[in-house]
């Protein structure tokens, strides 16, 4: 899509994009897997979440890594190929789709996963040294707090930050709107450690 165009030339084209990613990234790869395994729905047990950390406490490990391949893959499928073609332009606007599309799955009446996943895959998709980055943060908290939930948090703020100084300023601006979604969905995770009653990676929750 060529710079030049106009913004009514190009709105069908960003719309496109927008519905296009949505519909990529409202795709349950949780709720699917899960299924196909004989599992039942992953949203009847644990946090009741579709996302790869919920599917691991079926305890079947190769099912909550292929959801988090799933997850990641369809952000990166999104800005791929509707950057491919229309531009990057209409890349952005598709990340912001499939991120709106995990979050918010149309067949699961807007009930959907927390977007970590998802988050990383659009990332990967459009400036993978900053995909690297979070990649990096995560592990250190993690490694630091044994808080899954946390090492997500702090990754994806310095997420927009890292892109600033690389100077995707645009990218920035996405994904400074993906964050405070991120930590929307993460609400609860927030509260609870807050109160010291989050649970650790490997383990229980911290003591009091």
């Amino acid at each position: 899509m060529p710079d030049q165009m106009s913004f009514s030339l190009a709105l069908p084209y960003l719309l496109a994009a927008l519905a296009g990613g949505y519909l990529l990234g409202s795709i349950p790869f949780g709720v699917i897997l899960t299924r196909m395994a004989g599992l039942g729905d992953v949203r009847t047990i644990g946090s009741g979440n579709i996302g790869a950390t919920n599917v691991l406490r079926t305890g079947r490990k190769g099912l909550a890594a292929a959801t988090l391949v799933g997850d990641a893959l369809k952000g990166t499928t999104a800005v791929v190929l509707f950057g491919h073609l229309w531009g990057p332009d209409t890349a952005l606007v598709a990340g912001f789709g499939a991120f709106l599309g995990h979050l918010f799955p149309v067949w699961l009446k807007f009930r959907g996963g927390k977007g970590v996943a998802t988050y990383i895959g659009i990332l990967l998709g459009l400036f993978w040294p900053a995909a690297l980055i979070f990649a990096g943060m995560w592990i250190a908290m993690a490694w630091l707090t044994r808080y899954s939930s946390l090492s997500a948090l702090v990754a994806s703020a310095a997420t927009p930050v890292a892109l600033v100084l690389f100077d995707r300023l645009q990218t920035a601006e996405l994904f400074a709107v993906l964050t405070v979604l991120l930590f929307i969905a993460h609400r609860a995770n927030i509260g609870r450690l807050m109160r010291g009653e989050e649970t650790r990676i490997g383990g229980g929750p911290a003591a009091s």
